[in-house]
């Protein structure tokens, strides 16, 4: 396995349904979410149709000590149930939903690993900070009882790459592998790794996102930069676009993707889900240099990437990052591009929490399966958008014609990221 970089921060990737035409043409025919609404595509897609929230109070510790008690936990998963008794020792919590997406979206493609050639798949995923909670039951044990006492597995169960090493070595993906660091934007830019990847020959690609960092070392660190809600009440805690927006909630969970060529997945009628058509990422400038956001030009990118334009685009699945400036700033991208309130405009994200490098890769599974089934999912708890914020936002399920889907996310420290999914047919 190689550590790998996300492409050039301000260009697209020339891609199979841009302008040039290049290249294998990157379907997703595999879906596996872990979800704080529901464990498993079925049940998450089903909740988030419904606007089911899996937003509450934190269990994992107790979170009274701390300004912001909310959280989005995966529920009802018994790891024993996911994944074999010799892994539970070596693996966090993190690894543990990814290994159960993992499978999940490998079945769902009717992938035979075993029948693929030797090095003809691979794993690119991302990841915000690793397994923390492990990390940290270890740094207390050496901290109480000394270094004796500390794992041997600590020396690869915390660290960022972990999940795709694990899940490459459990189902025998041996092809070109990779992580990609950048928070929120990771499981976009992982998608972007995996498609190119799928134009050097590789036949099948697992891409995605899961992340967990729901303990109290990971907590300090959510807590650290004051942008958390610390509301108690779920139902007003996380409110995107809204003129009383207060901060985000963390969750955990994420996605995995099954990532191949349109035409091997034809020619063994495997479900195509829908076709990345673009992919662009972007870097905003340096605190205090007074230049602009880049998000704009992220979405504009991978429009160019897949040939589009914004005129194409039916349904944008935003960022939201529940901040008001940040909305604002979002909102005003989005005008830009499409003009005020000219795209439905959704953020399912409110009914899961903000999850890090997993929160992408979700993303783009709602767009994917909103693609099939013709409805754009709701943002939950906003009863409407601020008047600074021009933007059409879906707040209950919205059964539309669509074609076509931007998916955009932006990770701390100034990334920015967009994919472009296009439905199957047609």
């Amino acid at each position: 396995m190689t550590l790998t970089e996300t492409h050039p921060r301000g260009a697209a990737a020339p891609g199979p349904d841009g302008p040039d035409g290049s290249g294998a043409q990157a379907v997703v025919t595999g879906i596996g979410v872990a979800a704080p609404n529901g464990l498993g595509t079925r049940a998450w897609w089903r909740a988030t149709l419904a606007g089911e929230s899996g937003i509450g109070p934190l269990t994992r510790f107790d979170g009274e000590r701390y300004p912001a008690t909310l959280a989005g936990e995966v529920p009802g998963f018994d790891p024993a149930a996911h994944v074999p008794s010799r892994l539970l020792p070596q693996t966090d919590h993190m690894t543990r939903l990814a290994f159960a997406a993992a499978q999940e979206a490998l079945d769902d493609a009717g992938v035979d690993a075993a029948a693929l050639p030797e090095y003809g798949a691979g794993v690119v995923t991302a990841a915000s900070a690793g397994g923390f909670a492990f990390g940290q039951r270890e740094l207390e044990a050496l901290w109480s009882r000394g270094g004796a006492h500390v794992s041997a597995y600590q020396s690869f169960a915390w660290f960022y790459a972990v999940n795709t090493g694990q899940i490459s070595i459990r189902h025998g993906l041996r092809g070109p592998s990779g992580v990609l660091v950048t928070e929120q934007t990771g499981g976009l830019d992982a998608l972007a790794q995996a498609r190119r990847q799928l134009r050097k020959g590789i036949g099948v690609l697992v891409t995605g996102g899961v992340d967990s960092s729901l303990c109290p070392w990971g907590w300090a660190a959510h807590l650290a930069d004051g942008r958390l809600s610390t509301r108690r009440d779920p139902a007003t805690a996380y409110l995107p676009f809204s003129a009383d927006a207060n901060g985000h909630v963390v969750g955990e969970g994420g996605a995995l993707l099954v990532l191949e060529d349109a035409a091997a997945a034809r020619e063994r009628g495997a479900e195509v889900y829908g076709r990345v058509s673009g992919c662009a990422a972007t870097f905003d400038p340096a605190p205090g240099t007074g230049g602009a956001p880049r998000l704009r030009d992220a979405a504009a990118l991978a429009l160019a990437d897949a040939g589009l334009t914004p005129g194409d685009v039916d349904v944008v699945f935003a960022d939201a990052a529940g901040l008001r400036a940040d909305d604002v700033a979002e909102a005003r991208s989005l005008a830009e591009l499409f003009g005020p309130r000219g795209v439905p405009v959704t953020a399912p994200k409110t009914m899961t929490g903000r999850l890090a490098a997993g929160g992408g890769a979700l993303d783009v599974a709602a767009a994917l399966l909103a693609l099939r089934d013709q409805v754009v999912p709701p943002t939950v708890h906003v009863a409407a958008p601020a008047e600074d914020c021009p933007v059409d936002l879906v707040t209950t399920a919205r059964p539309l014609p669509l074609r076509t889907a931007l998916v955009l996310a932006r990770g701390r420290g100034g990334f920015n990221a967009a994919t472009v999914l296009r439905a199957a047919a047609g």
